[in-house]
């Protein structure tokens, strides 16, 4: 069986959505880079390991991935999975993981990469939005994307109606893509390309129904 770790920095509402929805993986610990982080608390009480690497610890970006790594290594997981962690991590880290580092970013990428993407797809117009798993390398938000799911943007949406519908999705879609994992199914071509080998297509769109109102 294919193990992981999950790496938080809140509620880890993806991490539980992993958690619960894709029994393939050993998940073996929930890792996070801030000590009240609410997800710990979930994770301990399903019988995960949980480990606290404080970023406010440590002298420079290098160390703390250093230390991270460290504690990651304890585990020996297949996997990592970042799920709201809000750490921008240094290649160094990445390349020390490769192809085995996976995120999951609220825009369908390669738009809106970084921060507040419901409010920028609201100010450019899209009319779909949505959720992209990409494995992470050392450019922002650029990675091989895995599986993409899209919603519908409404007129009356606000970055908050805008930014739950797409959560529902990443909830849908993370674990679908660690089920892959599990499997053996997903490879990544010296292009940088994801193949899903028996799914016919390498990303999965999920047009959410309109609201009739």
């Amino acid at each position: 069986m294919k193990s992981a770790v999950v790496l938080i920095s809140g509620r880890g509402s993806n991490m539980q959505a992993l958690v619960e929805s894709a029994p393939g993986l050993d998940f073996r610990a929930v890792l996070s880079n801030r000590p009240e982080a609410a997800g710990l608390a979930w994770a301990a009480g399903r019988g995960l390991a949980t480990r606290v690497v404080d970023h406010k610890a440590h002298a420079s970006r290098e160390a703390f991935d250093a230390a991270l790594a460290a504690a990651i290594d304890a585990f020996s997981p297949d996997y990592v999975f970042l799920a709201g962690f809000m750490r921008i991590l240094t290649p160094g880290f990445i390349d020390r993981f490769p192809n085995a580092i996976l995120n999951i970013h609220p825009s369908l990428l390669p738009s809106f990469p970084g921060l507040h993407t419901h409010e920028r797809a609201l100010e450019a117009g899209v009319r779909l939005h949505g959720a992209t798993v990409h494995f992470v390398t050392p450019a922002l938000d650029h990675g091989p994307i895995v599986v993409q799911a899209a919603v519908p943007v409404l007129d009356a949406d606000t970055p908050d109606t805008l930014a739950a519908r797409v959560l529902a999705q990443e909830h849908r879609i993370y674990p679908q893509a660690a089920r892959w994992l599990a499997q053996g199914r997903v490879t990544v071509t010296p292009a940088g390309v994801v193949r899903v080998s028996g799914s016919g297509v390498s990303t999965d769109w999920a047009i959410s129904p309109r609201d009739p109102s």
